[in-house]
């Protein structure tokens, strides 16, 4: 074979070399005075450290082909190497002809130029390359102790080990559950943090969504926002410093894998592959989805092996039936937990199974996942529960350490890294002496912290040293929290009873109706209010229909509460020990002195969630799918797929309070009416440009009045009572807040005579909608709104004995309580 044609068939005769064990003779010259052959490595051990021999990356070989052939045949072998892992060697034909035996080795050569062993002439009868033990030890021990390339989250890389080179490693999670920020996150760390060149292959988000995902990933800004095109100044200067980070990006119509394979040879010392994403379902714009998925997952391993860098892909389902037609060497499963918080991560290997777990903490709104920690694994490998052993604080220093004491940061110094792996080996054993005996030593190193890096892990640390320094000085340190010991709202109170939290908080019995004589029946008037409608509502949607249309898109994230503190506000939590003994903490709002005299007057809006119940728009019978919508029909009510609409506002939070924190892949949210009528009513008075578009819907019917019998029940029994007080007013607000909860009981065993989680959502959102529209009014009158927070608390800076006007002080619905307190002073009604 000539030089030329061996240049263009150079990837193909090294891929022979390989694995096959073949050598290929090469001439060059007219007289063909220049004789090389391509060989294996078992043909010059010595080739296999790169740094011995003059080396070259294939790409760059087959540039300069003729040199090298030159070089080789003066009897200067040339190694060709795979990105940084040697794969093939040009040798003088000559000299390996004097020093192998024809049986090794010939320098005849048949059709082709590749050269087989004389006892089997026929090339299709060529014998397998056999590597001995020895082999194999020896390319081990030569390969060195470098990792492949890494997500960047220290539970998940203790996990997986890294990506393995020439693997094809699947991640699989459904929708909304964020299997593609993981790709980001490898592409991420290999490209940004490793400075090693990354080909992102992007089937579905264009080089535009991946860069401003980038973005909001490395700065911590709203990815909605960004979306929007609204950069920061420091965000247009990480933007400019991103310029010439090694991430190519291939977002080209008719991605196929075949051209995938076909453009990866081409990237000069590429580290690592990512496609973004598989699609379960079938598009015919994609070619990446539907029943393609399992050719196009023996192309990518094959590329995987070809080329000997790791293949990241990304599917967006979880299902086994899917996974078993995959191609994968290594799956990467994320399941989402009843703890909306976290997010399990279990990685399995083909041939053995599940072989390890981590934790990962969402954070949709920048892109990301974040650690929280390694799951516990059981002697069996299957995950197990782990123990509650040690305060929130413990439990957060411990988390925060382990990039440190896993190895993968450095900076610490040696005994406190002891230390940290101490409390976690402590934690994970459950072993209550142990962490008795780690707390002087904790205490002083929170006391006197060390210089950490201004990286996110190292402030993470920093601040859990500090918490844990705050919480030793209170005593606390070792006492389990309070807000880890009982299951809360979010960081607002609930002072009046009436409102709930984000569990169900049900019992066994709490289904059955009130006997007799009971104070306030609740449940027997909200089940009589909705049997009453004339549109014969649909209180309980079937348990087997539960897992497919609108329900499962349905979740907590959309009650739209705000969770927001003023840009300029500083917010601390604070320990403080309540009348009785008991420790908690409590928020402490720091005003900067730009604000003026004034103090904090604190809001209690009373009987949020049965006021909302007085005109709240739901469809009482089923939803049926009415995909995308020029407009918004008011006489229909149910669930809307939209668009982030912009808001630029720092002086209020978001409309859509949290919702704006979980978008899925394309930036999208799942708002019910309430939300959808708040924001056409936000275009009408100019506060908004534009009504959201809706991409897709599941609506039925409108009614608002459904609720409204059960809400004059509860108006009238709260006017009698709450004078009364004591423990009739006590059963009344617990049988209220029972009832209302039963609309979507979380656990399957609850037999409740209820089950609309669209009802539940709607009722809490139409809530989150008053609260945030009468803030804004005050806003809007000129009051200084420093927090808003679930559906009933916000904080003012006014005048001291002067709450906003737009507020109505009394004890009824729809009214509220004033509290006023002095700058520095904690705010009394805590989460705790």
């Amino acid at each position: 074979m000539n030089a030329t044609e061996a240049r263009n068939a150079l990837y193909a005769l090294v891929k022979r070399a390989e694995e096959d064990g073949r050598t290929t003779l090469i001439c060059k010259g007219q007289k063909r005075q220049d004789r090389v052959l391509l060989a294996p490595l078992d043909l010059l051990p010595a080739a296999r450290k790169a740094e011995v021999l003059p080396s070259h990356v294939l790409s760059a070989a087959q540039k300069e082909f003729g040199d090298l052939v030159t070089r080789a045949a003066q009897g200067q072998p040339q190694v060709l190497l795979r990105n940084t892992t040697p794969v093939a060697v040009l040798l003088p034909a000559d000299a390996v002809s004097a020093t192998h035996s024809p049986e090794s080795a010939t320098d005849a050569a048949p059709v082709e130029g590749a050269v087989n062993s004389p006892r089997n002439p026929e090339r299709a009868s060529a014998p397998r390359r056999l590597a001995t033990l020895g082999d194999a030890i020896g390319a081990v021990l030569t390969s060195g102790q470098a990792a492949g390339p890494l997500f960047g989250l220290s539970g998940l890389d203790a996990a997986t080990g890294g990506l393995p080179s020439g693997r094809l490693t699947l991640v699989a999670a459904a929708p909304n559950v964020g299997g593609s920020l993981l790709g980001l996150a490898a592409a991420r760390q290999t490209a940004l943090v490793d400075g090693r060149k990354v080909l992102y292959a992007a089937s579905g988000p264009n080089r535009a969504d991946i860069m401003r995902r980038i973005l909001a990933a490395e700065t911590g800004g709203d990815y909605p926002r960004l979306k929007q095109g609204r950069l920061t100044a420091r965000e247009q200067q990480v933007a400019q410093q991103l310029v010439q980070a090694p991430l190519l990006i291939d977002d080209g119509s008719d991605l196929t894998a075949e051209a995938i394979a076909e453009t990866a040879p081409h990237v000069k010392d590429l580290a690592l592959v990512v496609v973004d994403r598989l699609q379960a379902a079938h598009s015919a714009r994609l070619p990446l989805s539907g029943g393609r998925l399992p050719d196009a997952s023996q192309v990518l391993a094959s590329l995987a092996r070809t080329l000997h860098v790791p293949v990241l892909a990304i599917v967006d389902s979880d299902a086994p039936a899917l996974l078993g037609l995959l191609d994968a060497d290594v799956l990467v499963t994320l399941a989402p937990k009843e703890d909306s918080s976290k997010v399990q991560v279990t990685v399995a290997e083909r041939d053995f199974g599940a072989i390890g777990s981590a934790y990962l903490r969402p954070d949709l709104l920048h892109a990301r996942f974040l650690d929280a920690g390694v799951a516990p694994v059981d002697r069996a490998g299957v995950e197990g529960t782990a123990r509650s052993l040690g305060s929130a604080v413990e439990q957060e220093l411990a988390e925060a350490s382990l990039p440190y004491t896993s190895g993968a940061q450095q900076g610490l110094p040696a005994p406190l890294t002891h230390v940290l792996a101490a409390l976690r080996t402590a934690l994970t054993n459950g072993d209550p002496d142990a962490l008795a005996e780690l707390e002087p030593p904790l205490a002083e190193a929170a006391a006197a912290p060390p210089h950490l890096p201004d990286t996110a892990e190292g402030r993470r640390l920093a601040a859990a040293l500090q918490a844990y320094g705050t919480a030793a000085s209170a005593g606390t340190s070792g006492q389990p929290d309070a807000a880890a010991a009982q299951p809360t709202a979010d960081h607002g109170h609930v002072p009046d009873g009436d409102e709930e939290d984000d569990r169900d908080g049900l019992v066994p019995g709490d289904e059955e109706d009130e006997p007799e004589g009971a104070v306030f029946p609740a449940l027997r008037i909200l089940k009589d209010a909705i049997a009453r409608s004339k549109m014969h509502p649909i209180p309980v949607i079937r348990t087997e229909e539960r897992d497919n249309g609108p329900w499962p898109l349905i979740n907590e994230d959309m009650d739209g509460e705000p969770r927001w503190v003023h840009p300029d506000i500083t917010l601390t939590r604070v320990p403080h020990i309540k009348a009785n003994g008991k420790r908690v903490r409590r928020d402490q709002l720091k005003v900067p002195d730009s604000f003026g005299e004034g103090v904090l007057c604190l809001i209690d809006r009373n009987g949020s969630y049965p006021s909302a119940c007085s005109a709240v728009p739901l469809a009482p019978n089923k939803l049926l799918h009415t995909g995308p919508l020029d407009t918004f029909d008011k006489t229909q009510a149910g669930i809307y797929l939209i668009d982030i609409p912009q808001w630029n506002r720092t002086d209020m939070p978001h409309p859509l309070g949290r919702i704006i924190e979980r978008p899925d892949d394309q930036g999208r949210v799942w708002v019910t009416t309430p939300h959808i009528k708040q924001l056409e009513k936000l275009v009408r008075e100019g506060h908004l440009p534009v009504a959201p578009t809706i991409h897709d819907s599941w609506t039925g019917k409108a009614n608002e009045s459904l609720l409204k019998p059960f809400y004059e029940a509860t108006r009238k029994a709260r006017t009698e009572l709450v004078q009364a007080g004591g423990e009739p007013y006590k059963a009344y607000k617990t049988r209220l807040s029972i009832a209302l909860r039963l609309l979507w009981p979380k656990r399957q065993e609850q037999r409740s005579p209820f089950w609309r989680p669209d009802w539940r959502m709607s009722m809490v959102a139409e809530a989150s909608v008053r609260h945030w529209s009468v803030a804004f009014k005050a806003v809007q009158e000129g009051h200084t709104l420093l927090a808003l927070r679930n559906v009933d608390a916000a904080v003012f800076w006014t005048p001291d004995g002067t709450p906003p006007s737009t507020y109505r002080i009394g004890t009824g619905f729809g009214e509220v309580k004033a509290k006023f307190i002095q700058p520095g002073e904690i705010i009394p009604e805590g989460d705790n």
